[in-house]
């Protein structure tokens, strides 16, 4: 396996408007972005599951449910990813949704032309969102790289 850069952008004015348009927010308060090149082939389902698999993680749970408040689906089904609701899908993309009381969340896996990306749109619906998540984006934005170079391996082994 070749471990290749990953390209990342934060901001709505970073991003091409095709792929904010992908969001099912009307206000984007924070987005960000970030791809991995790659050979794996595999449905933007697949990558999304081998991101965050059927059902979150403790440390996800932690982070969604404890810190953020996301109300998340419980346990395995074919409409959710790790809790998160499955909204809406095109041939190379996903859209998973998700909201607590002060923030609402999209997760959007793309795979296309040789990339995987996964991006993050928020919605701060109170204040709470506002002043918690600038400081979370910040853990956020170094672990999704890792976490793209571990759904690869998955999307490998599981050929």
């Amino acid at each position: 396996m070749i471990t290749r850069e990953i390209d990342g952008a934060v901001g709505v004015r970073r991003l091409p408007e095709a792929f904010c348009a992908l969001s099912s927010l009307p206000v984007i308060d924070y987005v960000d972005r970030f791809a991995l090149a790659t050979d794996a082939v595999a449905s933007p389902e697949q990558w999304a599951r081998a991101m965050f698999g059927d059902v979150p993680s403790p440390a996800e749970r932690f982070i969604w449910r404890g810190l953020l408040g996301i109300r998340l689906s419980r346990g395995r089904s074919p409409q959710t990813v790790a809790g998160w609701r499955i909204a809406e899908r095109g041939e190379d993309w996903i859209r998973l949704e998700a909201a607590s009381w002060f923030l609402t969340g999209n997760l959007l896996v793309e795979a296309a032309d040789g990339r995987v990306s996964l991006g993050t749109f928020l919605r701060y619906d109170r204040w709470l969102g506002r002043w918690l998540w600038p400081p979370l984006s910040a853990v956020h934005r170094r672990l999704v790289p890792g976490m793209l170079r571990e759904a690869e391996a998955k999307v490998r082994t599981a050929r």
